[in-house]
């Protein structure tokens, strides 16, 4: 399957799971899909960019593996996304690829993210929190935020002080997760 082919496909993608889960198993089937579904995901069409998201999404949930072995792609393109429907599923890659990082075992993602991956990480998080987004990729970037201060330490009480200063205007869910964040912050500055 081509770049072109492969984007076809993703026109047949709607918000159905089967639908997005039917394309990502052929990318997890054929594992060469992955930099052009990046390519895809990181251009400027808005509707089969947020598919190809989407997709990736899947991919990092069921194979965490593909995406890191196109990590310097992947964090190259992650300041490119701005349309919420893109937003979320990348911030959720993000989190999903810090919990890797940060777990106790050993696994692939603390060798192949670098220093440079995680400040682009960082970056970008910060900008989903602070910016117009809706609160699924504000609370991914929450969390993403907070394992990150495991390594940056300006980045919790950053955090704590962007949660408190936006707790007031937060919805029910922001609001739930940013009070969890800040207490996990309160309990690390006391464990310290």
């Amino acid at each position: 399957m081509t770049k072109a082919e492969l984007f076809k496909s993703l026109n047949y993608v709607d918000g159905t799971r089967d639908k997005r889960i039917k394309v990502a198993q052929r990318v997890l089937n054929n594992p060469h899909f992955i930099e052009p579904l990046m390519e895809i995901a990181f251009e400027d069409d808005r509707v089969t960019s947020s598919k190809a998201c989407w997709i990736l999404e899947i991919v990092a949930k069921r194979d965490l593996q593909q995406i890191l072995i196109h990590i310097d792609t992947f964090i190259s393109g992650i300041s490119k996304v701005h349309v919420d429907s893109s937003v979320r599923p990348v911030a959720k890659i993000c989190e999903i690829l810090m919990k890797a990082y940060f777990s106790n075992s050993d696994n692939d993602a603390r060798t192949r993210l670098k220093g440079i991956h995680l400040e682009q990480i960082t970056d970008s998080c910060f900008d989903w929190l602070i910016g117009d987004h809706k609160v699924a990729a504000k609370a991914y970037s929450m969390t993403s935020l907070y394992l990150l201060g495991a390594k940056f330490k300006w980045i919790r009480p950053e955090l704590q002080l962007l949660l408190e200063q936006n707790y007031s205007l937060g919805s029910a869910a922001y609001k739930a997760r940013a009070r969890h964040i800040m207490e996990l912050i309160h309990k690390n500055n006391k464990n310290q």
